[in-house]
């Protein structure tokens, strides 16, 4: 029992340096499998002279050690796979072996590799489970009961091992247990933390992109500028913005107004740098912010680039009243300067000229799903220097597709314009997914010129995508066929996707689905809407495994209309 309780007061120190190791810029990467192969080397390092320290920390018994050392090779086979796993077991059990010795120093370091392996081998069986903390705690004391065989197996004399087992087995196996699972415990939670900081970023670029979205139709000036600052400063929390041109300030929003103003020329060295590198920098104190006025408040600042095409042609500031560095920040910069970059592209586009924002509009017309515009403009910026011209035709997709959304007060559509829409959705799915989404439109000739309510075919089309062919490993194909009738022009979207079962559909056409659900929100509104015009919904089959057919009729005659426009 002594054993055990001095072994827990060695397991504080043990969790405070795993906690002061999950800071690193290093690890926090990794936890974003961001890392390079040399920092994989300095990963195995990190966990290697972590699982050290366990060694350091031990208990002398008897001519050996009681301690932690576990903890750090299990963790690095548990987190980072056999290969981290086995470096950081090699450096720390041959520094048991080389430096401590003993009649137990080689078991120690054999047995501290296969620990690392160990857990590296619980990585690659269950990856999904391997960073729980209770997989953790067992396999933690699982391995001390293979390092005790190991120590029975290759420590001479036998007897003096024997004894020494029966003294550490069950404090090592119960500490080192309940060590590795709470340095899960610690990795989870900078995890999570890492996750809401990239919630709040990508929050914080949504909501920025949906108000800012048209101020850059006319390009890099004083008033979208300035537009765009007031927008950044009350939404992010920032001390001051600031937006540039290659020469001055063109806008400045926050503290400082009274000597920071428009017009004024680019004083600091790392703005201009930026202008020339066209990378980002950090300016960490007030010196190298190089403000003239002593009593300026700012104290740092993230300076981005603004890119037209291969171009800088000018740079966001995000300053703080505080010194030192914002990962929040630094990231929405960033952010940021990618979205506004790609807006300036977009300006170039003469389709930009058609779009515009409403503050409300009625909800498929207010269905520009967020995720769904920054995954365009993540894909146009993959492709902006490998494909330009691709990029060139997503972007002209993407105009047509917001200018269509963002339409009011139109009652109906011709289907030559709804069509359009559905394809300008359509190609910038294909742009992402490439050959998993297959499209076949059949329209008949004669057609296009019926009128139907705006946002029928796309919601159908985008249900069909998401929801039936992307879950597929292979995707599959979506097809649209319009054609007339017995005086009815009929509309068919259809799928070989996943399916929906029997009840799903139900509650989508009865009205029981969940509100907050895709699946079912755009379908339902679609089905209301023909409901209350024509009398007479959508019909949807489906079968799960096959695919969905979802129809509907519209009289060629506008005097059959039920009931009021939209």
């Amino acid at each position: 029992m002594e054993l055990l309780v001095a072994l827990a007061e060695r397991l504080s120190v043990i969790v405070t340096v795993a906690f002061l190791m999950t800071r690193s810029r290093v690890f926090r990467r990794f936890l974003r499998s961001q890392i390079t192969q040399r920092e994989t080397l300095t990963l195995i390092l990190i966990f290697g002279a972590f699982s050290t320290t366990g060694t350091y920390s031990g208990i002398s018994i008897h001519g050996a050690l009681a301690n932690t050392r576990a903890i750090g090779a299990v963790s690095a086979g548990l987190l980072g796979g056999p290969l981290v796993g086995f470096g950081a077991g090699i450096i720390a059990g041959f520094h048991r072996y080389l430096v401590y010795g003993g009649f137990t120093g080689l078991a120690c370091a054999v047995s501290t590799t296969m620990e690392g392996l160990l857990g590296g081998f619980v990585y690659r069986l269950a990856r999904d489970k391997a960073s729980d903390w209770r997989v953790g705690i067992g396999v933690g004391m699982v391995a001390e009961v293979l390092q005790m065989v190991i120590i029975l197996v290759l420590a001479q004399p036998f007897d003096e091992a024997w004894n020494l087992v029966k003294i550490i087995a069950v404090p090592m196996m119960v500490v080192n247990g309940l060590g590795v699972g709470l340095f899960l415990v610690i990795v989870k939670t900078v995890y999570m933390e890492e996750e809401q900081i990239a919630a709040i970023q990508a929050q914080n670029v949504l909501h920025i992109a949906d108000v800012t979205l048209p101020y850059f139709r006319t390009g890099l000036n004083v008033e979208s500028a300035q537009k765009a600052a007031q927008c950044i400063h009350t939404i992010a929390h920032v001390a001051a913005v600031a937006l540039t041109d290659t020469e001055q300030i063109i806008a400045y929003v926050g503290l400082g107004e009274d000597h920071h103003f428009l017009g004024q020329p680019i004083l600091t060295e790392a703005t201009r740098k930026v202008l020339q590198t066209g990378k980002p920098i950090q300016a960490i104190s007030e010196t190298e912010i190089h403000c003239q006025d002593p009593n300026c408040p700012l104290r740092s600042a993230i300076i981005v680039p603004l890119r037209q095409g291969e171009k800088t042609i000018g740079v966001l500031k995000l300053y703080r009243a505080q010194r030192g560095k914002s990962k929040v920040n630094v990231t929405l910069a960033e952010g940021l300067g990618k979205l506004f970059s790609t807006q300036l592209e977009l300006a170039d586009l003469e389709h930009q000229k058609e779009l515009r924002i409403a503050a409300e509009i009625r909800v498929l017309q207010a269905q520009i799903q967020p995720h769904f515009l920054f995954n365009a403009i993540n894909t146009v910026v993959s492709l902006i220097r490998t494909q330009p011209e691709k990029a060139r035709e997503v972007l002209i997709f993407l105009g047509e597709f917001l200018r269509h959304n963002m339409r009011q007060g139109v009652a109906f559509h011709s289907v030559r314009e709804e069509c359009k829409h559905v394809q300008a959705y359509l190609a910038i799915e294909e742009a992402r997914f490439g050959d998993k989404l297959q499209v076949n439109m059949d329209i008949e000739a004669g057609t296009e010129g019926f009128l139907l309510p705006p946002l029928v075919l796309q919601p159908l089309v985008e249900n069909a995508v998401k929801h039936g062919l992307l879950p597929k490993e292979n995707g599959g194909t979506v097809s649209l066929h319009v054609y007339i009738e017995r005086d009815c022009l009929n509309i068919k979207v259809r799928d070989d996707g996943i399916g929906i079962s029997s009840f799903k559909l139900r509650n989508i056409l009865e009205g029981n689905h969940d509100e907050s659900t895709e699946t079912g929100l755009g379908l339902k509104n679609v089905h209301r809407r023909l409901l209350g015009l024509y009398g007479q919904g959508l019909l949807i089959e489906s079968s799960l495994g096959k695919g969905t057919l979802i129809s509907f009729r519209v009289p060629t005659s506008g005097s059959v209309l039920k009931g009021a426009t939209l």
